[in-house]
């Protein structure tokens, strides 16, 4: 990856929700973006600016959950009204309903290859559905409180739920087991979502945090303690190496999953930002609040193509997605860059934006990754650059330019921790030696 970044980009709002957005999703078209909200409607938003956008009516209730097939020709809605409702993304809306839950269904996705979905509810249950005649299948039973979330891996053969019962839990389709239940929450779990390798899990919770699991050894591989408040949703970038996450502190941040550090935080949603997913390539995202916005986003920071890499990364059982060393706590900077976006309806909107670690600049043009570079990895790097434009193909060149930069992250990471420990070790001295004075 390139060692200078652009900057995410507000594109566009969409406004015509009466009530908190709760849910979004992108089409893999990428013609339109599908939301629900707390005002009983589906809304598919056009992406060309001059189609007009389709209001679905029909639940009785709140719409809790929204996502477009795999193909894209059918979207399913979940509802407070205990309904899932599969409609037709076009201007007449028409739908099939059928009763999913005997309490509030906060969740509907689809299996990868579409033939299937999975719902969860307020009644405790995971339920799994044919999306022809909506047959049901068959539910797991063993969480003992809500449950907010339930995803498919990419394989369709396995299911991750997340609950009010503090638990994640890893379930397996085709025995109806459940493999392994995640216990290190402190709070309510409110989403939880695969990894595109497949091999990890990541999970959002009332406890701030943002956790993420290898689903081999069901190890913790990472936790982030980088929002105020309340995690609502998070979305891996299709690349694999950002998590996207949604918090009521109002904020959108942006994880780099490879070095184990927060890349963005957004500022745009008044009050609290309570849905957030990447488009199916990654080239966009969509966030959603509780001020009945709607903002489309141009992710910009990566433009690599990263498919090759991926598929000697993923092939490979010894190579792992993420660093497993990285559990240290990410904190934001209070660097941040602000800019005068103006959105679909033509007024200004103030956007914010924290970038970890960088420096202030004028303009939201291209800017330095957050941490500085000695000036030997500079030559490093300067080096690795010239043999590679004289030996090597560019893609490889970007991704072992990459490398030299992680290694001088984890460098200077290694060092703050010895410093904290340091000083961790010193107070601990000095505790000690107040203890023995005072007795």
């Amino acid at each position: 990856m390139n060692s200078v970044l652009d900057d995410p980009t507000l594109e566009r709002h969409f406004k015509g929700h009466r009530d908190a957005i709760t849910s979004v999703d992108f089409n893999s078209n990428m013609k339109q973006i599908a939301t629900g909200s707390m005002d009983s409607c589906v809304m598919i938003w056009n992406m060309k600016p001059q189609m007009r956008a389709y209001r679905f009516v029909g639940h009785k209730d709140a719409v809790m959950s929204v996502q477009f097939s795999p193909s894209g020709h059918l979207v399913a809605s979940a509802s407070r009204d205990k309904t899932v409702r599969l409609w037709v993304p076009s201007v007449k809306g028409e739908s099939t309903v059928f009763r999913a839950h005997t309490g509030t269904v906060r969740s509907v996705s689809f299996s990868p290859d579409g033939q299937t979905l999975v719902t969860s509810s307020d009644d405790k249950t995971i339920k799994v559905w044919t999306v022809h005649r909506q047959k049901f299948l068959f539910s797991l039973n063993q969480h003992i409180n809500w449950v907010r979330c339930a995803k498919f891996s990419s394989d369709g053969q396995l299911i991750v739920s997340a609950s009010d019962d503090k638990t994640v839990k890893l379930w397996d389709k085709n025995s109806r087991e459940c493999i392994h239940s995640f216990y290190e929450h402190g709070g309510y779990v409110n989403y939880a979502d695969f990894h595109p390798s497949g091999t990890c899990i990541a999970a959002a919770s009332s406890d701030n945090t943002v956790k993420v699991w290898d689903i081999r050894t069901h190890k913790l591989l990472q936790h982030y303690q980088v929002h105020s408040a309340v995690v609502n949703e998070l979305s891996f970038h299709p690349s694999g190496n950002y998590l996207i996450t949604s918090s009521n502190d109002s904020t959108l941040k942006i994880l780099d999953l490879l070095e184990g550090r927060l890349l963005y935080t957004l500022h745009g949603h008044q009050g609290p930002a309570t849905c957030v997913a990447f488009s199916r390539t990654g080239d966009y995202f969509a966030s959603g609040g509780s001020d009945e916005q709607v903002m489309m986003w141009k992710t910009n920071f990566d433009s690599v193509d990263y498919s090759d890499v991926l598929e000697l990364k993923y092939n490979n059982p010894e190579c792992q997605p993420l660093n497993p060393d990285s559990k240290t706590s990410v904190h934001s900077s209070n660097t941040r860059l602000s800019a005068q976006v103006s959105d679909a309806t033509g007024l200004p909107n103030e956007l914010t934006l924290h970038r970890s670690g960088s420096r202030t600049l004028s303009q939201p043009t291209q800017i330095y990754t957050g941490h500085s570079v000695e000036s030997s990895s500079y030559a490093q790097q300067q080096h690795l650059k010239q043999t590679a434009a004289d030996s090597i193909p560019a893609a490889l060149a970007s991704t072992l330019e990459h490398i030299v930069g992680q290694l001088d992250v984890l460098t200077q990471t290694v060092a703050i921790l010895e410093q904290r420990l340091t000083l961790t070790e010193d107070k601990l001295k000095d505790c000690i030696e107040i203890q023995h004075k005072s007795s």
